[in-house]
């Protein structure tokens, strides 16, 4: 984009020095070749020096002025006369058509533009002839006025086409670096709200779930065991702040850090049944392979927060966790015997949620199968 805009302006620049590149050549051939009189001279070198000052005055020195359609109107006006009283004293200035073709193609749009560039062509044939010619060259002057207007008109259309397709292209990618940098906007607030959704799980699966378990064990402590309760306690402390730390530097779970999946699926579930009591099964399928690292996180974390939601409310007796390795899929299965509930009765806990919104983020799917009195079954599936 920088490159084409400094060609455009190099190019620009270019175009708004020919009229006075071209007038100042036409004047040193006058001069040299010139047979007019001293009086004509001067008259002549009077015509030249009103050309350089409109030029200036109108167009170069107020560019804030090619946006007035009155303004240039006047100026364009200026600048035919000038021309017309020019190539008809001297066919040398001839040349100075391109002079007025550059302006007129540059502020004037339309008919208008057309119409000056014709109206230039006619006065540079009329120069070339030095006027209207006699009869016997009448045919040559008609026929040289029509390619002078084709000619110049044809010109002067593609470059009016090139200019206004390079206006729009330019227009074009502003849009796409605006839409760009929208996107980029967006993308970045949306890295925001995934981000926040993730420490939320965090510290849902983590700080949430240590808390429950440590209040749980207090909560039961009796004169006889209450040494035993507030050990584990204790210990549940010590792992939760551990994950916290880890929660903070977004590393994977401790269980992962030095075991695969499988192994620290059963050591998530032993650990579990420690605490609350119930026994828990864990029954691998299939070859076990490594996966990606967020998929084994998601999966180690919904088998938390579902073995957290057994403890909350489930009252089971028994829990049965299947690992199944598939082609290309990889599941999760966590089923208990508890009281289970009604699907239809929206619940206001984060467990389910924060479960799905784990499990959507790798474009996998969450299935709940529950019945009053019938116990519950959370199952995931996931590409691995």
């Amino acid at each position: 984009m920088a490159s084409l805009d400094t060609w455009e302006r190099r190019l620009i620049a270019i175009a708004r020095v020919i009229p006075y590149f071209v007038l100042t050549v036409t004047t040193a051939l006058y001069v040299i070749f010139t047979e007019h009189s001293a009086p004509e001279r001067w008259f002549t070198y009077g015509v030249v020096a009103f050309g350089y000052v409109w030029m200036a005055w109108w167009f170069t020195f107020h560019p804030s002025w090619h946006k007035r359609a009155d303004l240039m109107a006047v100026f364009i006006t200026g600048m035919v006369v000038f021309y017309g009283v020019l190539g008809m004293r001297e066919h040398w200035f001839g040349a100075v058509s391109y002079a007025v073709y550059i302006y007129a193609s540059e502020v004037l749009r339309g008919r208008w533009m057309f119409f000056v560039v014709a109206l230039t062509a006619c006065l540079a044939t009329l120069s070339l002839f030095g006027g209207y010619p006699p009869v016997g060259a009448r045919a040559a002057f008609w026929l040289l006025l029509a390619v002078f207007v084709v000619v110049a008109c044809t010109f002067t259309y593609v470059g009016h086409v090139t200019t206004e397709q390079s206006r729009m292209r330019k227009e074009l990618l502003e849009e796409n670096e605006g839409l760009h940098a929208q996107l980029l906007v967006q993308a970045h607030e949306a890295g925001v709200l995934d981000e926040r959704h993730r420490l939320a799980g965090e510290i849902h699966d983590t700080l949430a779930q240590g808390l429950t378990g440590i209040i749980t064990q207090l909560s039961a402590a009796t004169a006889g065991d209450w040494e035993r309760r507030v050990a584990v306690a204790r210990e549940l402390a010590r792992a939760n702040l551990a994950e916290a730390r880890r929660s903070v530097h977004a590393l994977r779970p401790p269980a992962l850090d030095s075991a695969a999946l499988p192994e620290a699926l059963d050591e998530v579930a032993s650990g579990w049944s420690v605490v609350y009591g119930v026994p828990v099964s864990v029954t691998l399928t299939g070859a076990a392979r490594a996966m990606h690292p967020e998929v084994e996180v998601a999966l180690l974390r919904t088998a938390q927060e579902a073995l957290a939601n057994v403890a909350k409310h489930a009252s089971a007796s028994r829990v049965g966790v299947t690992l199944s390795y598939m082609e290309d899929v990889v599941a999760l299965d966590v089923r208990d015997d508890g009281v289970g509930f009604d699907l239809s009765v929206s619940s206001s806990g984060f467990g389910l949620p924060a479960m799905r919104h784990r499990v959507h983020r790798l474009s996998g799917a969450l299935f709940v199968e529950s019945e009053v009195g019938g116990g519950t079954a959370v199952s995931v599936r996931v590409p691995g």
